[in-house]
């Protein structure tokens, strides 16, 4: 890919493939080593459980999934996030993630599989949001001890 953007990519090709960097939509998607495939947003609204790329108001690029479709916006998380994001608006969306290709075989969005990991890992959110809240809390708290010490050296 030049130096086009990912909408425009998607404008002139329809679809675009590339990898991941960051780790919020574990374990789903891993980090360097899977490829995407996204489409074009197709017409209408998104529906609860896509995945979507959008495009932050700051610039920023973001691939997570809807959670929640309300009348005027979506509620959306990465799949490793206990935080949500309220407000995406559809005219932010631009892309879907149709496909995912990991070690050379193509994973179905669709299988019996996916759908499994889907209910547990997404629709059970605050279950998700609880766990991961907890296997952060150690970090949490090691950085207020650390914000703790530099107070008191100043």
């Amino acid at each position: 890919m030049s130096n086009s953007t990912y909408e425009q990519q998607l404008q002139q090709h329809g679809s675009l493939i590339y990898t991941n960097v960051g780790d919020s939509m574990m374990p789903l998607l891993r980090e360097h080593r899977d490829l995407l495939i996204i489409e074009k947003r197709p017409e209408g609204r998104c529906r609860k459980h896509d995945i979507v790329l959008y495009r932050r108001p700051s610039g920023k690029y973001i691939l997570h999934r809807i959670i929640k479709v309300r009348d005027e916006d979506y509620i959306i998380a990465g799949d490793n996030r206990w935080e949500r994001e309220i407000g995406v608006k559809d005219d932010w969306i631009f892309g879907i993630l149709t496909g995912v290709v990991r070690d050379g075989k193509k994973i179905e969005l669709s299988g019996w599989k996916y759908r499994l990991y889907v209910f547990a890992w997404c629709d059970l959110f605050w279950v998700r949001a609880g766990i991961l809240w907890l296997l952060d809390l150690p970090r949490w708290i090691r950085r207020q001890k650390k914000k703790h010490e530099a107070k008191k050296q100043r």
